[in-house]
Parts: C-alpha cells; structure tokens; sequence
C-alpha cells in the first residue's frame, strides 16, 4: 500500500498532512495547558509555584532534546524517529490525564516532551524531504500557518475541555490523534534513502542536554533566584563547562552528534541568528502586553484575547503567502521588510499609555503578525535550503531549538528589564499610590518592548548581511 500512495502525484500532500499534525499536537499542547494550570492546582492540591513546571518541564525537556532526535532521524531513518514520537507522545498524554499527583503530572509532561521532541525535530524536515527546490518555501509557510492556528486553538480549546470535560480532557484528546497519526505515517511516509550507517554520539548528546538544560532553566528561573544568586551561579557554570567541552568534543570526533561546520555555510548561520532575536523580540511583546492589558486598561480576559487575536490570525494568513514568495523574490527582501514592520509596531507600543485607543492596539498586533509572517517562512527556507539532503534532520532540529531560545531569552529578557525598571521607580515610595504603581508599571513596559525592537533590530542587520538568495542543496 505504501508504494501505491507513492505513486500518486498529490503523495507530498500526504506526508504534509501527516507531519503538520505532529506539529499542530505539539504546538496546541503547550498552549492549551496554560489555561488549565489554576484547575489542576486546585484539584491537586498543588501551589502554583509548582505547578507551572507542568508548563516549564515540557519547554526545557523539548529544548533539551530536539538536535539530539533531529540527529537520530538522520542516521535511522525519520520516519521511524517521527512515528515512534507519536507512540510516546501519546502514552505521555494518557498518563498525564490518568495522574493523581502534581509530581505524577510533572513526570508524565517530561515524557510526553520527549514524544513532542522527536515530532517537532523530524516534521519540518520530511516537509523539506518532500517539497524539494521550488516548492519548498510554499510548503515551510503553510506549515508556519499550521504553528499559528495550533498557537491560537490552544487556549480556546482548553478552555472548553476544562470548563466541560474537566483538565484531563485536554490530555486525552491526544489519545485518537495520536494513534491516527502513527497508522498514517507508517502508512505514508517513505524510509529515507538518505539515512546513515553510523554510531550515535551518546556523550555529545549527555553534554549537550546538560549544557543546554542548564542555560535554559537559568534564562527561565534567574529573574526569581536572583542574578547573582548562588543558584544562579552554579547554573552559569554548568552550562558554560558543559557546552564548551561539547563544542570541544565535538570537533574532535568522526561522527559527531551536531556536525558544527553547518554553521560555517553564512545562509544557516544567518538564519539561525536572526530567527534566534526575532523570537526574542515576538515574546518581549507577547508576554507583558497581556498584564498591560489587565492592570493598566483593567480589560477583562474575553477583551484581552480579542485584541490579541490579531497577531497570530495575521500571522496565519501571511506566513503561506510569504512562503510562496521566498520561491520567487529573494530571502533578505522579505525576513528584513518583516522584521522593520516589526520594529515599527514595537516602537509604537513602548510609547503607549493608559489613554491609548484600543484599536491602535489591535492594530499593531496586526502588523507584528504580518511582520512576523513576512519573515519566518523565507528564514526558515533559508536555512533548510543551505544543507544536504541527508542532513535536513539536524539542520530542522537545531532550527527549532533556536525558536525554543529565543522564546525562553526573551521572556528572561523581558522580566528582567521590566522588573528591573519597575522596581527602581518604587525603591523609594513605601506606600506607592495607584497612579505612582500604573507609572512605574508603564516605565518598565517601556523598556522591554525597546529592548525588543532593538532585538528585532540586530534579527534585519544580520538579514541584511546574508545572501541574497539561496539555491537548495537538493538542486545543487
């Protein structure tokens, strides 16, 4: 049956269909989590203190892991990598709706990211397999809509299953996609012809989870522990020894886990780069605009919502079209005209107030997606059109870790600036008054959202520097 699906002239929509599923679960699973996250402290007797790790294990556990399965599917084929995540992912998402302690669910979650880590390292990959030249750049913006739509179903889905199913619906909706999805792949997907005969490199990927582990939890915790903590320290110290003995390591070795010359072709490298302080700048924005939203303009969550609907809905609409776009106009036209519409509406929010017009508002959210549309589909053709064929596993895998980044640098980012302005303005006030509290709320604001146009800013200089255009490995 396999070779009979092959044949067929639509077969890449085939294996489309089934890798952006993947990527939709992945997506809606970690969004549609947060709002549940007030009903399982509850029902687990749990502070929210812990209970947001059911949120902060399932990030750092896919940040951990994607070069290490976008490196397996490589070297054992990816559809057998990306259709065993679907059976882990799904057997995760059992136990966590079947948990009955707050340390059951953590643990649960954990498992569930390694299933997610080994979709999300391979699905953009057996895309860029299967539209290969021309095509591919039409086929990275849909899947860039598929991201978007899962982004923006979360929280409304979960909401729905929490308010009517109670929160372990939002787990065991997984369970029939789950399985769906696995009969389909091994039913579609093709084994790689590219796939190598090679030994895994198990102490790179030990140093590297490490390393990596360590970085992200103090990006993510060192606004609470402190900078300058002891806690802090030790984490730094951690991620510095261990990613420089990998980095090491790994130009040491004949098979090495990440083949880190990848990084000497400029097109990946710029794209990585830019991708990495895009994201930066997208959640500087999307993390605060919300308490702006409610603390300063006391909108209610069905208001906050609305006008942040704009952003991914644009972002939805754009991200195919640029994709078809990067096949015929150059990279760096498109990723540096998205990221100055991104410095613009950004600029514009780090100056409003209490009195600014809603609909300004919505407004430059609707740019910031069009912005952030315009640029990701051409980037992310970029850089999987800079490697070879054989190695589109890893080049995918490393692509999302950087999203993965740049999302946790810029909430550390974020938090730190904002807090850290907010606070300055306040040391001195013992009993600060509403409008000294919205003032020094609005300062902090400020600040970050600056600092994420100026994020955005260094993503379109490095875009600037890049090639023009890039012809696909596969043609080459």
């Amino acid at each position: 049956m396999r070779q009979h699906l092959q044949s067929l002239s639509y077969y890449r929509w085939l294996v489309f269909g089934v890798a952006v599923t993947g990527t939709f679960m992945a997506t809606l699973d970690s969004s549609i989590v947060n709002v549940a996250l007030p009903v399982v402290a509850a029902s687990l007797g749990a502070q929210l203190t812990t209970v947001q790790w059911v949120v902060s294990a399932y990030l750092l556990t896919i940040s951990s892991l994607l070069p290490l399965f976008g490196r397996a599917g490589d070297m054992l084929g990816r559809r057998r990598v990306f259709t065993a995540g679907f059976l882990i992912f799904t057997l995760g998402s059992a136990l966590c709706g079947l948990a009955f302690s707050i340390q059951l669910l953590i643990a649960a979650r954990v498992l569930q990211a390694v299933g997610a880590a080994m979709i999300m390292a391979n699905s953009q990959a057996l895309v860029a397999g299967a539209f290969p030249g021309r095509n591919r750049g039409r086929a990275l913006g849909m899947v860039g809509t598929v991201v978007a739509l899962g982004s923006m179903a979360g929280p409304s889905l979960g909401g729905l299953l929490v308010g009517s199913l109670g929160w372990s619906a939002i787990f065991f909706i997984n369970l029939p996609i789950g399985i769906i999805a696995f009969i389909l792949g091994q039913f579609v997907l093709k084994d790689d012809d590219s796939r190598r005969e090679e030994k895994f490199d198990f102490f790179g990927a030990f140093l590297f989870a490490v390393g990596m582990l360590s970085l992200l939890l103090l990006l993510s915790e060192g606004h609470t522990w402190g900078w300058r903590s002891q806690t802090s320290m030790i984490a730094a110290a951690i991620s510095i020894v261990s990613l420089g003995w990998f980095i090491g390591y790994e130009q040491r070795i004949s098979q090495p886990m990440i083949d880190l010359s990848l990084f000497r072709h400029r097109p990946f490298l710029a794209g990585n780069l830019a991708g990495l302080f895009s994201f930066m700048a997208m959640f500087c924005n999307n993390l605060l605009l919300p308490f702006y939203l409610t603390d300063i303009l006391n909108l209610t969550p069905t208001q906050t919502g609305l006008l942040i609907t704009p952003f991914p809905l644009l972002l939805a609409v754009v991200a195919p079209l640029s994709g078809y776009l990067s096949e015929k106009v150059s990279f760096k036209r498109l990723t540096v005209s998205g990221l100055t519409l991104t410095i613009s509406a950004l600029l514009y929010l780090s100056a409003i107030d209490a009195a600014t017009p809603l609909w300004q508002i919505a407004l430059c959210q609707a740019i910031l997606g069009i912005g952030n549309g315009l640029f990701q589909s051409p980037n992310n053709n970029s850089v999987l059109s800079s490697v070879a064929p054989n190695q589109l596993g890893i080049a995918a895998g490393l692509n999302a870790l950087v999203r993965n980044i740049g999302m946790v640098s810029g909430i550390a980012a974020a938090v730190s600036i904002f807090e850290g302005r907010r606070l300055n303005l306040l040391e001195n006030l013992p009993a600060p008054t509403p409008d000294q509290l919205a003032a020094a709320f609005l300062s902090g604001y400020h600040a970050a959202l600056l600092a994420g146009a100026c994020f955005a800013a260094i993503a379109a200089i490095i875009s600037l520097n890049r090639h023009s255009h890039v012809k696909p490995a596969a043609n080459r």
